[in-house]
């Protein structure tokens, strides 16, 4: 499947895989749940997944490195789930929130972060503009050492014509590969995010479908409590 003329506007992009599969996640899923699922997906993922998924309740997410304290100062009133991800603090209230995973044979994988943070932002860039959002790669010359993600356009990140930061993203590489994690402040309704989904996909790769994946209910629940609910993961900086 492929979303036609996508390529004539916005950034200039080249392909990035060649086949992915494209998972418009049905459920919207608590944090550690949601944290759960996309680090299954690394693990067991033959190609490349593009995951696009929604918030069950109020969540924020920390990046690996982030506060929890700062974070809830930020945005006080959500509940909170700290990444496997670096980046910064995310409100998902207030998002589209997206996953790109690359399994180690993939030359994504392979590359610099810088690199393949660029290459993935900039498929993204060109499928905000067509939608009329204009959005450009960041050089990182206005970066403020924020906590807050959309205060602080790093290298990279999407901004708009202001300046203003829309896109950033956090990654992490592991044996079975790459995982980025990504975050858009333009959320939209159920049918424009498929839309936005799909022309993203066909952005990533020369060819895509859709898949539903079904996670195991028991592993996913061995991560929330070892990892993502787990007090001492939480709080751990």
């Amino acid at each position: 499947m492929r979303v036609a003329n996508v390529r004539a506007r916005g950034y200039k992009t080249r392909v990035i895989f060649e086949r992915l599969s494209l998972w418009c996640d049905p459920l919207k899923r608590p944090g550690p749940e949601a944290m759960a699922v996309d680090e299954w997906l690394l693990e067991t993922s033959a190609r490349p997944v593009l995951r696009v998924y929604g918030w069950l309740g109020d969540w924020g997410s920390i990046g690996y490195f982030g506060n929890l304290a700062d974070a809830g100062t930020s945005f006080p009133g959500l509940e909170w789930v700290r990444r496997w991800t670096g980046g910064g603090t995310v409100n998902h209230r207030e998002d589209w929130t997206y996953t790109v995973i690359a399994p180690a044979a993939e030359s994504l994988a392979g590359l610099r972060g810088a690199e393949s943070y660029r290459l993935i932002h900039a498929a993204l860039a060109s499928c905000l503009v067509a939608e009329d959002i204009e959005a450009a790669l960041s050089a990182g010359t206005h970066e403020t050492g924020a906590t807050s993600c959309f205060a602080n356009p790093v290298s990279h990140d999407l901004v708009g014509p202001s300046g203003r930061k829309i896109a950033g993203a956090g990654q992490r590489r592991t044996i079975r590969g790459l995982l980025h994690q990504g975050s858009v402040a333009a959320p939209c309704s159920a049918e424009d995010s498929r839309m936005r989904a799909e022309r993203l996909a066909s952005l990533l790769a020369a060819e895509w479908d859709s898949l539903e994946f079904q996670p195991p209910d028991d592993v996913i629940e061995q991560k929330i409590r070892k990892r993502y609910s787990s007090p001492t993961w939480t709080l751990r900086r």
